[in-house]
This record gives C-alpha cells, sequence and structure tokens, in this order.
C-alpha cells in the first residue's frame, strides 16, 4: 500500500505541476479577458472564497482530511449505519474485512475530543509539513501512516491474544 501510495503521489505531483505551467502560460494568454468577465455576486460566497485563498497550502490539504474525518464521525452517529461502520471503520485482525479497515479506521474517531485533539494537532503542523513534502506527498504519509499503525495494531494483537476492534490509526 504505501509504495503505492507514494507512487501515486509522485505521478499526481508531477501531473500538478505539469497543469501549473499550462495554466499560467494560459492566464498569460488570457488576462484581457478578465475585465470582460461579469463579477462574481454574494457576500458569502466571496467570505468563504477569502478564507480559502487566505488558508496556506498545508491547511488547505488538511482541511480535506478533517472533512473526511468529521463525516466519519457523524455517521458513527447514526443507528442505520453502525453495523457497517464497525465492520469497515474498525481495526480488528479476527474480522473478515482486513484490508480495507486498515485504511478506513484511520479517518474514524468515536469521541469527539479525541478526534478535536488529533484534527487540532494535524491543523497545527499542516503548513511547515505540507511546504517539505508538498501535498500530495503529505497524502501519501498520512495514508501511509495510517495503514502500518493498523498493520502494528494487527500484530500486538495477535500476540497478546486480545481481539477486540479499534478505531483510529
Amino acid at each position: 500500500f504505501t509504495g503505492s501510495a507514494f507512487g501515486s503521489a509522485a505521478i499526481w505531483q508531477y501531473e500538478s505541476l505539469k497543469s501549473r505551467v499550462q495554466t499560467y502560460f494560459e492566464e498569460a494568454r488570457a488576462d484581457w479577458m478578465d475585465k470582460m468577465r461579469p463579477q462574481k455576486r454574494g457576500d458569502f460566497r466571496k467570505q468563504i472564497n477569502n478564507w480559502w485563498n487566505n488558508l496556506t497550502e498545508g491547511q488547505r490539504t488538511v482541511t480535506g482530511i478533517i472533512a473526511a474525518n468529521v463525516f466519519v464521525f457523524c455517521l458513527w452517529r447514526l443507528p442505520g449505519m453502525r453495523r457497517i461502520m464497525f465492520t469497515y471503520f474498525t481495526s480488528n485482525p479476527s474480522s473478515r474485512a482486513l484490508c480495507s479497515p486498515m485504511l478506513l479506521s484511520t479517518f474514524s474517531h468515536f469521541s469527539l475530543f479525541h478526534m478535536a485533539a488529533n484534527m487540532y494537532v494535524l491543523w497545527s503542523f499542516s503548513s511547515s509539513i505540507v511546504s517539505l513534502l508538498g501535498c500530495e506527498q503529505f497524502i501519501a504519509v498520512y495514508l501511509s501512516a495510517g495503514v502500518i499503525s493498523t498493520f502494528v495494531s494487527y500484530v500486538a494483537k495477535m500476540a497478546t491474544g486480545r481481539f477486540e476492534p479499534s478505531l483510529g490509526a
């Protein structure tokens, strides 16, 4: 999984750079069209755009990860989703589904305090780590760390004989 994650990140990084270079040259040719385009309306939309544009690349990257974690957290609160959540969003070496929970449990938190603390820490170092690695490599590190830590959890559970499900990376 880790090799695939970093290989995909390298391809994504290359394609992103290529797209930015193409966009730069297209914008240089189309600057005169800006004066002819109608302005977007709506104060709320402008505020959201201003907020988003003032975020660093790292904060924008982590915003997607935080949104995924919050979405999964909300799914835990729906009684009809509990069975699916226990099957695919908790890691347990005695489960029938072994591989997908290794990744999906990375986004799973049951306690609001636990999720909030993890997301705060992720947000706090996101700008520096993304500026160091790039957003593509950061996402590869995040996903790989989740899968590797779940694998280590599987090994520890097998060694101790405790097969209860767990959440998170």
